[in-house]
């Protein structure tokens, strides 16, 4: 784990300049695909889950060692070839992992925060789940295993295969001739993240488009039928975890509500979407029914409260990479406060940019504990001793969120309800 949260030290400044080139671009050519509180969400998103993942808070039901080990019928060795076969072996279990996502509604709920932007650009490629704590991913990579593709060149290829998967999460690049047929393109992962009829649970596939032409999964992205973004059941937050855990949350009032015991044992392994009658009925839960035709979620966001969230996002940002610097020199239970108190920022903010009420609350018993802590310690986590003046810039962005907290709760909702009155 720590050798991956030192990757991300890199990975991550990466990926976030790479979405600042994008919204620099859209604005020179006058075309912008991001909106600001939209693409903090989307961000924020990225923290909770390579915060999650490099914690390693996950029920692994079975570990592919165990699998290699006992299902292995050849011994290849680390060449090229190897390295080739893993890849694809990686690939066909993305695709049967993404496909289950959409097509289970237990499994869904692992997969509906990477849909649940109503833009589409390279920020919400980063909303990735931290719903999935039930590791079966390995299961699907019997045929790895049984071709005895080694540990290593799995845990080498894995990384990689998921970042190749950011780049064609854009609106900026059209269809690709030849490459249309053997990659996925912005075109066809455009048609993949759409709730139109014609495009909903289709493009399955993660690097080769090869599995969804093979499986009947396949819809080219057509000019009379412009893509529309989002879920048919939409989030209505901009808080990531809100967003995690919602459609887990129907599932179990439906499962309480509902008087049939065959539904409530059916309803976590029926297709997306489905529901018992009696609760459908009497719980009725708001679907998108024309997709060229709704309400995108938009909360009022002021030039100064947009400037503030960014400072957030951006600070927590900066307690994220050095809880991964400093990741070999802490104890487990103190990368878990470490990663609480990040968690909670993140889950604060984005109520407050929900415009809740109770947000100022949670920003405000973060921000002491968190002062409290330093004040007990007598530091952040070991940050004194690597730069006194970032020890010193916590302390003050813990002071600013008291006051960011209270001003944007009351003063600037007072005036905003004064000005519309």
């Amino acid at each position: 784990m720590e050798t991956y949260a030192k990757a991300l030290l890199i990975a991550i400044p990466f990926f976030i300049g790479l979405v600042l080139l994008e919204i620099l671009y859209g604005y020179f050519i006058k075309n912008q695909m991001h909106k600001p509180m939209d693409t903090i969400s989307s961000l924020s998103s990225g923290l909770t889950n390579i915060i999650k993942d490099s914690l390693g808070l996950a029920v692994i039901i079975i570990s592919y060692p165990f699998l290699l080990k006992h299902l292995a019928l050849f011994n290849i060795e680390s060449t090229l070839t190897v390295y080739i076969i893993g890849f694809i072996a990686i690939d066909f279990a993305g695709y049967w992992n993404h496909r289950l996502s959409h097509k289970v509604n237990f499994f869904w709920n692992q997969h509906v925060i990477h849909h649940s932007s109503e833009e589409f650009n390279l920020a919400c490629a980063l909303r990735q789940s931290v719903s999935n704590i039930l590791g079966y991913f390995p299961l699907l990579l019997i045929p790895a295993a049984i071709m005895g593709v080694p540990e290593n060149v799995i845990n080498i290829i894995a990384p990689i295969h998921l970042f190749a998967q950011f780049w064609y999460h854009t609106k900026h690049i059209g269809k690709m001739g030849w490459l249309e047929y053997i990659i996925v393109t912005p075109s066809q992962h455009r048609v993949h993240h759409a709730i139109n009829p014609e495009y909903i649970d289709k493009n399955l596939g993660q690097i080769f488009c090869i599995w969804d032409r093979m499986f009947g999964t396949f819809q080219e992205e057509l000019k009379e039928v412009p893509p529309v973004y989002g879920i048919l059941k939409p989030a209505k937050t901009w808080n990531p975890i809100l967003i995690n855990f919602q459609h887990i949350w129907r599932l179990m009032q439906d499962a309480w509500r509902t008087s049939s015991w065959k539904a409530k044992f059916l309803i976590w392994f029926m297709p997306t979407g489905w529901r018992p009658e009696d609760v459908k009925e009497k719980y009725p839960v708001q679907v998108i029914n024309d997709v060229y035709n709704f309400d995108k979620y938009e909360t009022e966001a002021t030039k100064a409260f947009i400037w503030y969230s960014i400072f957030q996002l951006l600070s927590c940002t900066g307690l994220m990479l050095f809880m991964f610097y400093s990741f070999g020199n802490l104890s487990f239970n103190e990368l878990l406060i470490y990663g609480a108190m990040v968690f909670i920022g993140i889950y604060g903010y984005s109520t407050l940019m929900d415009r809740k009420n109770y947000a100022v609350w949670l920003e405000l018993i973060r921000s002491f504990a968190a002062l409290g802590f330093i004040y007990y310690t007598g530091d952040w986590f070991g940050l004194k001793s690597v730069s006194y003046i970032g020890f010193i810039l916590v302390i003050i962005y813990f002071f600013i969120t008291v006051l960011g907290a209270i001003y944007f709760s009351y003063f600037e909702k007072k005036q905003l309800s004064q000005i519309a009155v």
